[in-house]
């Protein structure tokens, strides 16, 4: 049961200041201080709870009636809460400055002492996959626990694949030191990389802003750090990224996953041809996509050739402004309560109670996320705000998760969790509210060109980009099934993907071939990346029922928030008239930005 906090997530941020004063997480909710005696107090209860749920079911699982089962499963709610408060809190307090060598510690500590004592504990999902499956349905039939049946019916998924109870709890006491070690590996060498800028010294965040600048040759430079600064490291970021392949290589062999991919599915509790369909429709789309939206930015920008530094540069026509960090909060208030005040009432407390995290600071992680943290407090949104117009959008992706993770709060510890391809679809359905606003709001064709190319340029980041880190690691995960992979070899790979995906528009820079190297997913999280696609696709369609004018819109979205992970996609959607079954369905989403495309062409005449 060991607590992994979410990768950040990168975009494309900005430099510095003029926005106002940035909120700070106030993580007393969680716990006052890391050395406050209530941290202690949970920590001992943690050690004793698993010892005795282990000694009252260990072996009896299969025993248990409905009323014997709900006790259980409560027990075992209440383990998982207290397990994850403890973590949120010590996880958080890192990410605040992960060069903080007492903050790395108190979470790896902690990390041991939970991974240690929830050891007893393995038995449980084993054990449970073992009850056959008529006693399964009969148990689950009654009204007690059904609520509960979906959490078990993903568990059971993973029958065909576990391992022997031995090896189970090796595999969970080994963990604190395979992934989890590479992956801390990781986030410490990120944090504490620097970058020379005409004389600046630069963290990975500010360096990154600089490419969507709007001096070209700033972005330049900042390109050219980047790649100087990776290149310099790259010879460490392969053995990570060649360690934990292996290491994900084993395990899947010795559990006899059919694909490297296929956990991820099972997680996600998606089926692998609805993936499949997914990765096929947008790869089918690069051309009408990203290689004819990056041709049209070439003839804007007056360019016969993209550089890798003009790829989000803002329009010509756009002037540079910052957005204040007022400004920000009011945009994506106004916009969620727009759609429905309900929505902004869950968003205000993030602002009003210290639940965000704004500012660029010295060790901070980058990029941006929202924690749930449990059930029984509230979410965590980390941002890394700079007042560029992508921060506004990523301040509404947030918040999204929040409101979600809010919302699904009710179902408790085991039900409120919403997998990977639901996980995006509050946070990309509050982007296209805000986009929708600021687009009704634009008072000339010019803005409204802006507004169009930058919301293109989002969902091609998020689709195309997406799908196109999917296609990479599974080259990578292949690859590295064949034997050692040089930085040279991962290099290729991530060139091959680059080509294909952004088009004929582009010229490559040297360097630019060891960029794979700062995308967080690959390390924390192998393969979450085509979920994102997922929901931008789903938020297309599902914005297209909401526009049409569907009856009672509202309320179906908010019924699907509240869901969190009590029901598979094909149920949730249901209400809305769509299936992601459906090959077609996909073709729904990428219509939509073809459609903006279209527009923007338009415009030339």
């Amino acid at each position: 049961m060991t607590l992994t906090l979410p990768a950040p997530v990168f975009d494309a941020n900005a430099s510095s200041g003029g926005f106002g004063a940035l909120p700070d997480w106030d993580l007393s909710d969680l716990y006052p201080a890391p050395d406050a005696p209530e941290l202690t107090r949970d920590m001992d209860w943690l050690q004793q709870a698993c010892a005795s749920f282990a000694a009252d079911y260990e072996g009896k699982l299969a025993t248990l009636d409905a009323a014997a089962m709900f006790d259980c499963i409560t027990r075992h709610e209440a383990i998982e809460e207290k397990a994850g408060r403890i973590m949120s809190f010590l996880g958080l307090r890192y990410y605040q400055n992960t060069l903080d060598a007492a903050r790395a510690k108190a979470m790896a500590d902690a990390q041991d002492k939970i991974t240690s004592a929830t050891t007893p504990m393995v038995f449980f999902s084993l054990e449970f996959n073992r009850i056959d499956e008529a006693t399964y349905q009969a148990l689950f039939a009654d009204a007690r626990i059904a609520r509960w049946k979906p959490v078990f019916d993903r568990m059971r998924a993973m029958r065909p694949y576990q391992l022997s109870d031995e090896l189970e709890k090796f595999l969970h006491d080994q963990s604190v030191v395979g992934a989890a070690a590479w992956n801390r590996l990781f986030d410490e060498t990120m944090a504490g990389l620097e970058f020379s800028v005409d004389g600046e010294r630069l963290n990975l965040e500010s360096t990154l802003n600089l490419l969507s600048d709007h001096d070209r040759a700033r972005r330049e430079a900042g390109a050219r750090a980047l790649a100087d600064v990776f290149g310099a490291n790259i010879k460490l970021f392969a053995r990570v990224h060649n360690t934990l392949a292996k290491d994900k290589e084993i395990e899947d062999r010795w559990r006899k996953m059919p694909t490297p991919q296929h956990a991820r599915h099972l997680s996600n509790h998606v089926e692998p041809e609805v993936v499949q369909a997914l990765r096929d429709a947008v790869v089918a789309a690069y051309p009408r996509l990203s290689h004819r939206y990056y041709r049209l930015k070439a003839k804007w920008l007056g360019l016969d050739k993209l550089q890798v530094w003009d790829r989000n540069a803002p329009l010509p026509s756009e002037a540079p402004r910052t957005i204040t960090w007022a400004e920000a909060r009011d945009t994506v208030l106004g916009a969620y309560a727009g759609f429905a005040p309900e929505m902004a009432q869950i968003a205000q407390p993030f602002f009003d109670k210290g639940w965000i995290d704004a500012g660029v600071k010295p060790g901070k992680a980058p990029g941006a996320f929202a924690h749930p943290t449990v059930t029984t407090a509230h979410p965590y949104v980390m941002l890394n705000y700079l007042g560029k117009p992508r921060d506004v959008m990523t301040l509404a992706h947030e918040l999204g998760h929040g409101v979600h993770q809010v919302l699904a709060a009710p179902q408790g510890e085991m039900l409120a969790s919403t997998p990977l391809t639901l996980a995006e679809t509050a946070s990309v359905f509050g982007e296209m509210l805000t986009f929708r606003r600021l687009l009704d709001a634009a008072a000339t064709p010019a803005e409204r060109k802006t507004l169009l190319a930058g919301k293109v340029e989002d969902m091609i980041n998020t689709v195309v980009r997406q799908i196109a880190f999917y296609d990479f690691e599974c080259k990578l995960h292949a690859a590295r099934a064949q034997g050692e992979l040089t930085p040279e070899d991962i290099n290729a790979l991530w060139m091959s993907i680059q080509a294909e995906s952004l088009g004929d528009a582009f010229e490559f820079m040297p360097g630019y071939e060891t960029f794979w190297a700062y995308i967080p997913h690959f390390v924390h999280s192998p393969f979450y990346v085509y979920a994102y696609a997922f929901g931008d696709g789903l938020v297309n369609a599902l914005y297209a029922a909401y526009a049409a004018g569907l009856p009672g819109f509202e309320d179906k979205y908010f019924a699907m928030l509240k869901a969190g992970g009590s029901q598979h996609h094909k149920d949730l959607l249901a209400p809305f008239g769509l299936d992601a079954s459906d090959p077609s369905f996909w073709d729904k989403g990428l219509s939509m930005i073809g459609a903006m495309i279209d527009e923007l062409e338009a415009l030339e005449d």
